[in-house]
């Protein structure tokens, strides 16, 4: 074979650009990695899947777990609404002893606005012998009143004319003033309200301010996100928020004040199924109801019920526009917008509301201008702070335990008392006033007290204090401070002898003589009348007045200690009480709440009725749980009370008491002083037509402070009664007594016509029907005639 041909029958060389078939070797190879390649491929895929599927499925568990959440608070009892404490409803009637400067006082308290014209509820106009009211909605138990007119009209300190939307009546109320709320273990406090009684202006400036499209979002609002994005970056910090009034309320009903990316997301997940599962207006009501607006010392103020009563004293519908922007205005941050630390931020703020609301035609150009040049007026912070009243609570919660221990931790109650918060003002206001006088006059000092308040007629608790602080949470001693209660005690002897009327009467005449006895320990007791001093004879209704502890020891021997102690059981005084006769002159111990009830029986002429603050419980819709009335029962003698009441107004005449009918000597008054022994304990008990009143003045050591009745409590009790205004006792006396002649000397009933004789009021049953003079006593024809 030639070269040519050999070199010809070699193969051609294939250029680059050509393909070239790859060995069976490599091929063998990238097939083989092609085929692994791909089980990995799907595997990721699959896994990438699976993990997809899973976190699907853990998304949605998580909802369904957050949804059951939501469901469980928000469809239950969303909120622990505190109880709620209601006064008594003031009655008007004609006739009725609230003057009329009582009257605005009380309008004052409610929040009434004083105005020229009377156009809405919650309104009044005055003049000096009329007042014009026109009285919010109200309820007090099973009572409920729409709003009406009222004209009260005025003769001298008694309403002598009642007319209700143009008729006359016989009486209306006034709704009952809210004195306390008994708080929840949260430190949480509200006031909720429904949204159709929430004022449309409110509610057209928070969408504003807060959130624009909340009727028109899912709950998360992502141009919203964007604007405040925008808005921050602009300002180059935080000028604006980008939650919904949804994610707003997710964030405080559910969620802590964390600060993180993994609760933001959690947020919005929360607001999202809360906006798919309720309505937008429920969702609304809830926020309103949950908004954080505020502190109250250590309670926090929640929602826009009660902002309204804590920074403006009046119900939410009855605040102005300038008020409600003011509300808004806070949401951004309540402690940096207090009204009553930086006034200036708020003013400022609400200013921005309330041109929000003109640029959007809720407002005409008159109505903002108006708005706008009024002040960031506000309650001052010491009333703005419901003021609490420890003392008042701890009755109430002793009270609500024996009347109903099931309701004690109910939700939201609305207990209705007999408190009158005029009178507790004045006591306390009386409490702080008096004892500082009196420390710096004696140069004594740590001086506490006590004052309970009490119905002459019902036997409701008027008033309560506590402490010389009467804001102070700390020991009761209205309730629980046990001291001995000196010349107290002496009606209760001086009645269980006027009780046996054959023998005894006022004009009877006692000894007051030295007297001695061994007591139980064998030590001798000689009593003293505190002057040191005997008469010899005295009256009886004398040895009271003057109280006298010599004659009070020989009765109450004469009498027995058992009878005494009896004639104390039937008055009222439920605790045990051992008699001695140094009980007598009153080395028993008893609370003031104690001597209250003790004097409320004397002053209702031996009528019984136990002492009650409460008057009904309500539940949070208004279904009525308990409900308190208790009956009189006549436990002493009406008449020989009577004589008692008699001689205890004297004592405001001319006995112990009588610096207190020297400044009102235009009112009959009646009562009685009591010291302890070596002056620990200064008290008094006195009562007008109104109000039964006790006082106690000492010091918590039981040190020496040099006060008696009549130094000390008794000028807190006049100061009580200069700011709550005497009613003047009547004095009438009941049937089968009258003024008789005595003889001064043996007390025996006389004629008229006879000399050295008294006048007092006797039991005429008891009386002889022959009364003639004491021998050598009968007046001459012209004494008779010409009166000497």
């Amino acid at each position: 074979m030639t070269k040519k041909a050999e070199k010809g029958s070699q193969p051609k060389k294939r250029s680059a650009k050509t393909s070239r078939k790859r060995s069976p070797s490599k091929r063998g190879k990238s097939s083989a990695a092609a085929k692994k390649a791909r089980p990995i491929k799907r595997y990721l895929l699959s896994t990438l899947f699976k993990l997809s599927l899973v976190m699907v499925v853990a998304i949605a568990g998580y909802g369904v777990y957050l949804d059951s959440q939501i469901k469980t608070k928000f469809e239950g009892e969303r909120w622990e609404l505190p109880a709620q404490i209601y006064a008594r409803p003031l009655r008007l009637a004609a006739g009725a002893p609230v003057s009329h400067g009582e009257l605005l006082q009380e309008l004052e308290l409610l929040g009434y606005r004083r105005v020229a014209k009377v156009v809405t509820p919650g309104e009044y106009a005055a003049s000096e012998y009329a007042v014009q009211i026109y009285a919010r909605p109200m309820r007090d138990g099973h009572r409920t009143d729409p709003a009406r007119r009222l004209m009260v009209r005025y003769t001298g300190k008694r309403i002598s004319v009642l007319e209700q939307n143009g008729q006359a009546v016989n009486q209306a109320y006034l709704e009952p003033y809210l004195i306390d709320r008994m708080q929840s273990g949260l430190g949480e406090d509200r006031v909720l309200v429904d949204l159709e009684r929430v004022p449309q202006m409110l509610i057209e400036a928070l969408l504003l301010v807060e959130d624009r499209d909340f009727y028109h979002h899912y709950g998360v609002s992502p141009v919203s996100i964007a604007r405040a994005l925008v808005a921050n970056i602009k300002a180059g910090r935080t000028v604006q928020g980008g939650s919904t009034l949804t994610q707003q309320l997710v964030k405080n009903f559910f969620l802590t004040r964390e600060r993180s990316i993994i609760r933001k997301l959690r947020e919005a997940y929360m607001a999202l199924i809360i906006d798919a599962r309720y309505g937008k207006d429920e969702i609304l009501e809830a926020y309103l109801n949950e908004i954080y607006l505020g502190q109250n010392y250590a309670t926090a103020v929640h929602g826009f019920g009660l902002a309204s009563q804590f920074y403006f004293g009046r119900p939410l519908a009855e605040l102005n526009v300038a008020q409600l922007a003011s509300l808004v205005a806070m949401i951004k941050g309540p402690s940096y917008y207090d009204p009553w630390r930086h006034p200036e931020r708020l003013l400022e703020r609400r200013d921005l509301v309330l041109r929000l609301l003109l640029e959007h035609d809720f407002l005409e150009t008159e109505e903002y201008k108006l708005a706008v040049n009024q002040p960031t007026k506000v309650l001052p912070r010491s009333e703005a702070a419901m003021a609490k009243k420890p003392a008042l609570t701890t009755l109430l919660r002793r009270e609500l335990s024996q009347l109903a221990p099931q309701l004690v931790a109910k939700n939201g109650l609305k207990i209705y008392t007999t408190l009158d918060p005029l009178a507790q003002k004045a006591a306390e206001k009386a409490a702080v006033a008096t004892l500082p006088t009196l420390e710096k006059r004696h140069n004594i000092s740590k001086l506490q007290t006590a004052i309970v308040v009490t119905d002459a007629a019902t036997g409701g608790v008027r008033a309560l204090v506590g402490d010389r602080r009467p804001g102070y949470a700390g020991f009761n001693r209205a309730m629980d401070a046990r001291r001995p209660i000196g010349s107290l005690i002496k009606p209760v002897v001086y009645l269980a002898a006027l009780t046996d009327s054959k023998k005894y009467s006022l004009a009877t005449v006692l000894a007051d003589r030295p007297v001695s006895m061994v007591n139980q320990q064998g030590k001798r007791w000689q009593p003293q009348n505190y002057d040191h001093k005997f008469r010899g004879n005295v009256s009886l209704m004398d040895a009271l007045v003057m109280s006298l502890n010599v004659p009070t020891v020989n009765l109450g021997m004469s009498l027995g200690l058992d009878k005494v102690s009896l004639q104390m059981e039937n008055l009222g005084v439920e605790s045990p009480q051992r008699f001695y006769p140094s009980s007598l002159l009153g080395s028993v111990s008893m609370t003031p709440l104690e001597v209250a009830q003790l004097y409320s029986s004397l002053s209702a002429e031996g009528s019984y009725q136990p002492l009650h603050l409460i008057r009904s419980v309500l539940s949070s819709d208004d279904e009525v749980l308990a409900e308190l009335s208790p009956g009189r029962i006549q436990r002493a003698d009406r008449k020989a009370t009577y004589l008692l009441n008699y001689a205890l107004h004297d004592v405001t005449v001319r006995g112990t008491a009588k610096s207190l009918g020297k400044r009102f000597p235009s009112y009959a008054l009646a009562g009685k002083t009591g010291t302890s022994n070596d002056n620990r304990d200064s008290w008094y008990a006195g009562f007008d037509a109104r109000d039964v009143v006790t006082v106690w003045i000492g010091r918590d050591d039981n040190a020496v402070i040099g006060l008696t009745g009549s130094s000390g409590a008794l000028n807190l009790y006049a100061d009580y009664l200069k700011r709550r205004s005497a009613v003047s006792l009547e004095m009438t006396p009941p049937a089968g007594v009258q003024l008789t002649y005595f003889d001064t000397a043996s007390g025996t009933a006389v004629g008229e016509h006879c000399e050295d004789v008294t006048q007092v009021p006797a039991i005429t049953s008891a009386l002889p029907s022959n009364r003639g003079c004491q021998p050598n006593k009968e007046k001459s024809w012209w004494t008779r005639m010409f009166g000497r």
